[in-house]
């Protein structure tokens, strides 16, 4: 990095917001989704498959005629602040407890045992980057191949942008 550091060249950034949610690894084999995992211990993570499968922002295909045979996207699973705020009333409607904030209804709803709460509880997703990738012919900038993951249908943050230099970077920075 000194070196790229060293050039008049504008230094160029793929630029994203942090998502506070659940962090998550989504491995697909020949394009089928078939393990979903938690972060864990960085080691050894839980096995949500079953209500990851739930969660209709996230594809259990990719739509994709060629796709590297084992595909782990990692990513962020989350709950937008008007379902947290619509969860919360429904939850006061019926006299039961609310959430005090959206991380931790999202945590909660995706550690369910029962799937069928996990489906009715308002999960997005959104894939930041990749894990374990068999070969293939992948873009080399993580934007390119945050937009090819899009076209096989995995959601990726509406809001990544590429900027250069500094100055630029700082104003994404200061619109965020």
């Amino acid at each position: 990095i000194q070196d790229r550091l060293k050039t008049d060249e504008p230094t160029v950034f793929a630029v994203e917001p942090k998502l506070d949610g659940l962090a998550i690894s989504i491995r697909y084999e020949n394009g089928l989704l078939v393990t979903a995992a938690t972060r864990g211990d960085g080691f050894t993570g839980e096995d949500v498959t079953q209500n990851v499968k739930t969660i209709a922002a996230i594809p259990l295909q990719l739509l994709a005629d060629q796709c590297p045979a084992i595909l782990e996207i990692r990513g962020e699973i989350f709950m937008p602040k008007q379902g947290f705020e619509r969860l919360n009333r429904q939850a006061l409607e019926k006299g039961e407890k609310t959430f005090a904030n959206p991380r931790n209804a999202a945590a909660g709803s995706l550690r369910q045992l029962d799937s069928k709460i996990t489906a009715s509880r308002p999960l997005s997703f959104d894939c930041y980057g990749l894990g374990e990738v068999s070969e293939f012919n992948l873009p080399n900038s993580h934007a390119e191949t945050m937009q090819l993951l899009k076209t096989w249908g995995i959601p990726v943050s509406p809001e990544l942008t590429v900027v250069s230099g500094i100055k630029a970077l700082s104003q994404v920075y200061d619109d965020i």
